[in-house]
């Protein structure tokens, strides 16, 4: 009878440590940014609506460009993500308003993850055009410059 039980809760430990184990493989689903209204956004319209409007509709942006006040970002997003694996973008969502010197708005886009390019900035090395020094000669390149001129520190220097 014993060797029943302990071959039944063998059997129990492992279907419970196999469920919890392609439990956790699941994935990490989040939502991220400005989840907007539809309505709210279709009826923001052009050289109809300014700032304030947008402002009270859909509340503050997302982004706004630090030197540039005419173009309001609202975006959210949606990952995915396994294990220890790389976040994976599912649906991405950009509203775009522009708006013109008086403050009303221009244009509207929308973009989603199918407009997405990857950009790599840092492709090359960036020549610097000083001295190449190598290990030795940055040792000992002040060896000697020290001189027993005045003491009193120079502006500039």
């Amino acid at each position: 009878m014993n060797i029943k039980i302990a071959n039944t809760a063998k059997k129990l430990t492992i279907l419970l440590l196999s469920t919890a184990i392609l439990a956790s493989c699941s994935a990490i689903k989040t939502t991220r940014g400005y989840v907007p209204d539809p309505k709210m956004t279709e009826a923001i319209r052009v050289e109809v609506d300014n700032k304030e409007s947008v402002l009270s509709m859909l509340g503050n942006p997302t982004m706004r460009p630090t030197f540039d006040d005419e173009n309001w970002y609202y975006y959210s997003k949606k990952t995915e993500q396994w294990a220890f694996f790389k976040e994976r973008v599912t649906e991405m969502d950009i509203l775009a308003i522009s708006f013109d010197d008086e403050n009303y708005v221009s244009d509207i886009r929308r973009y989603s993850v199918e407009d997405n390019q990857i950009i790599d900035p840092v492709t090359k090395k960036t020549v610097t055009h000083g001295k190449d020094m190598n290990f030795f000669a940055e040792l000992f390149g002040n060896v000697g410059r020290f001189g027993g001129g005045a003491s009193n520190p120079t502006a500039g220097n």
